[in-house]
């Protein structure tokens, strides 16, 4: 699946994933010889390749020609894609899309081939063993289109309320991939209203990009709110000699976050944020969750009274943020970068590549109404003034791409972060009664006053981003030691109540979902090699905090007003 919706009327566009591809990988014990395995998936989830680090070669076919646009949501964590033989793209990053274009392809059937590599290198700054697992594979989705020489490349949608009502602004992008200039119209519709810009020029191997408002003024709108996530489609169409001649369809809400002092706002209600943080992971299909695993997920999220899930710690499948869109669910989604050193944040590959991912989360995801906040860098250097130098860089970045969200980073450095001042909203990492002994009050109201007197947070949301305690599924015992189900319950009663009481405090994301494998180099602080800090286990199964999370999320509203 690539969408949950169709995308296209005119395009051509066929999925090439959903299906059975030869894999052969190219170092170990079984280098050269060749399996059939399903595409998207991970490699580990085979069973001769649970722990294989190294380069993976996938094998298929697909019947095109003309002017090819090859697009790919999501390969661990390097690719080199060849077609017929011949390399055609490279990649880096294992969870932003990315795409290919190939003029002048013969009619006929021709060979796909992706070498995905998942090893860790100094070449990779945002891939380094970690506290949650690298996979290896195509882990999400594959499609082959036929386009124009002329084609859409996006539209983004950007609402905005005013004295009025709703009005919709747009941009729509085209690309030429010939060798000529063009001239086309480019209509654009967004909720049943349409725009023509006319005799639009696109420069041979360049772009175009056209802008626009709606008003929607006095019209019967439905704003998009976790309890009526109303979607309305936004399209845009290449017209040349009367003849539309390629389209992109995309969905979006009717929402605009603002910050009122230390309040987040959707659509002018302070929200409450009750959440969870969320990895990609499962025992079953690795990071490659299936359309109705991640729904099943979501439901179980519902269940328990959330209304947030973070991303922790990269953007996620897009399949993910349709289904919240759908569903109602406000998602923080975050570009890839987790506990890096200012030593790891020096590699010279390590802005570059942390820059790639925010462009391509940005231009991917901009339209799904459930992101209300971009994060960046969780836990890294930011107490240090080279990393806060980054930490600038980086949120100059996500405000020249979209100024319609928030921004934030999740910190860990207690009374010692230097990057406060910049992003709209403060999130910190805490762990009193797990890593720390303090009482959660008196923990987080302590870090709280140092936030609004000496951070450079005064007058911000603020916001727990992590918090909780761990707990291995069916480990019980009466005198509640740490790592039982007992310990856990307790621990997340004492932490969601101090955090709903703070004064102050917009709301908490609970660390985390569910227990998830990490890197084998973290296994000695991770019993059974996973982090355990899920309310359901790997196999989503409840542990005795799940009933505990689920009253206390349900006594408070989404909104605070």
């Amino acid at each position: 699946m690539i969408r949950t919706f169709e995308t296209h009327h005119i395009r051509r566009q066929k999925e090439l994933s959903g299906s059975l591809w030869d894999f052969t990988p190219l170092q170990g014990e079984y280098a050269g010889k060749h399996f059939l395995t399903a595409v998207p998936g991970c490699w580990e989830n085979m069973p001769d390749f649970t722990e294989y680090r190294g380069e993976g070669q996938y094998e298929t076919v697909f019947e095109a020609g003309g002017t090819v646009r090859l697009e790919f949501k999501g390969v661990s964590h390097t690719a080199r894609v060849l077609l017929d033989g011949k390399q055609v793209a490279s990649h880096y990053n294992a969870f932003t899309p990315f795409s290919v274009v190939i003029p002048g392809l013969s009619r006929g059937i021709h060979r796909l081939t992706v070498i995905a590599d998942n090893r860790f290198s100094e070449a990779s700054a945002l891939h380094v063993p970690n506290d949650y697992m690298t996979y290896g594979g195509i882990s999400r989705a594959v499609s082959v289109e036929e386009i124009p020489d002329i084609y859409i490349r996006y539209i983004h949608v950007t609402p905005c309320r005013r004295a009025d009502g709703w009005h919709a602004g747009f941009e729509a992008a085209v690309e030429n991939t010939g060798t000529a200039d063009r001239t086309a119209d480019i209509r654009v519709k967004v909720a049943g209203k349409v725009q023509t810009c006319q005799a639009v020029a696109i420069p041979a191997g360049g772009e175009a990009k056209v802008t626009g408002e709606f008003s929607f003024a006095g019209e019967n709108i439905t704003g998009w709110m976790p309890e009526h996530p109303a979607l309305y489609l936004a399209s845009a169409q290449l017209i040349r000699e009367g003849t539309a001649i390629d389209d992109l369809i995309e969905r979006f809400g009717f929402r605009e976050v603002t910050i009122d002092g230390k309040q987040i706002r959707l659509n002018g209600r302070a929200l409450r944020i009750k959440g969870f943080c969320r990895h990609e992971d499962h025992p079953m299909y690795g990071c490659a969750l299936p359309w109705q695993a991640i729904a099943q997920d979501l439901d179980t999220v519902l269940h328990l009274g959330a209304n947030s899930i973070r991303t922790s710690h990269y953007p996620n499948d897009e399949i993910f943020l349709d289904l919240c869109d759908e569903k109602g669910i406000l998602v923080w989604e975050e570009n890839h970068a987790r506990g890096l050193s200012e030593e790891q944040m020096r590699n010279p590959n390590f802005e570059p590549q942390a820059e790639q991912v925010i462009r391509e989360m940005i231009e991917a995801h901009y339209n799904h109404p459930c992101i209300y906040i971009w994060g960046i860098l969780n836990e890294c250097a930011s107490e240090t003034v080279y990393g806060k130098a980054c930490y600038e860089k980086q949120y100059a970045l996500i405000r020249s791409l979209d100024s319609s969200r928030p921004r934030s980073s999740s910190s860990c450095k207690f009374k010692t972060d230097l990057c406060l001042g910049t992003p709209e909203v403060v999130s910190y990492n805490i762990y009193p009664q797990w890593y720390h002994d303090a009482p959660v009050e008196e923990y987080l109201a302590d870090l709280y006053s140092w936030v609004q007197t000496e951070g450079g947070g005064a007058g911000k949301p603020f916001l727990v981003t992590e918090i909780g305690a761990g707990a291995i599924y069916g480990y019980r015992a009466p005198y509640k030691p740490k790592w039982s189900e007992e310990y856990q319950a307790e621990t997340l009663e004492k932490q969601i109540t101090a955090v709903m009481s703070q004064p102050g405090c917009c709301g908490m994301y609970i660390w985390q979902f569910c227990d998830v494998r990490v890197s084998r180099e973290w296994f000695s602080s991770r019993p059974r090699s996973m982090n355990n800090k899920g309310i359901v286990d790997e196999y989503r199964r409840r542990k005795l905090s799940y009933d505990v999370v689920k009253r206390l999320y349900e006594s408070f509203g989404n909104y605070m007003d």
